[in-house]
């Protein structure tokens, strides 16, 4: 089992930790967006996620969420809500162990039409696509999608609205 892809080009903070802004983007629906992603060379080894990718040089989360998801989705006309929640993650990826600070950003857009921009050569390799997910279709999935926990946690976020500060999620390692 692998984890969500990542960008050719790393960047760290303390502790060696790449730092990842991801979207949590919604419809107007409640649908979430995921993009659905794999290993460069085995298809069948699967996963979804939110859009989103490593910060770049000097800029902030907010810029780097706002990027990414222009870059996979081609959707620009969002603004960021709140970080939501926080992850650690530790995952194998394309031959190498990726170690990330991920915060997740909540975004609504009223665009449902997703068309990759600007995807990486490795994100061409194993970006698969995307789909819009409701609630119940993400909490029956039997496929893997990342964080692990996003069903119930999309699901108190519709039920209860963004969390007054962000929620620390438990830390990821996949072997």
């Amino acid at each position: 089992m692998s984890a969500e892809p990542a960008p050719a080009v790393e960047s760290s903070s303390e502790g060696g930790l790449r730092r990842v802004a991801r979207v949590v983007l919604l419809d107007p629906r409640d649908r979430i967006l995921l993009l659905h992603g794999h290993e460069p060379d085995d298809p069948a080894d699967d996963w979804w996620f939110t859009p989103g990718g490593g910060v770049e040089g000097e800029e902030t989360r907010e810029q780097a969420a706002l990027r990414e998801l222009a870059e996979e989705t081609g959707i620009t006309d969002v603004e960021l809500g709140p970080v939501l929640w926080r992850r650690r993650c530790s995952f194998p990826f394309a031959g190498r162990r990726w170690d990330q600070d991920e915060w997740y950003f909540l975004a609504r857009t009223t665009r449902t039409a997703v068309a990759a921009t600007a995807l990486t050569e490795l994100e061409r390799r194993s970006v698969a696509g995307s789909r819009w997910w409701t609630w119940p279709e993400l909490a029956g999935a039997h496929e893997t999608v990342y964080p692990t926990r996003l069903a119930g946690l999309l699901r108190t976020l519709l039920d209860e609205g963004p969390p007054d500060r962000p929620v620390t999620l438990d830390t990821e390692i996949v072997r």
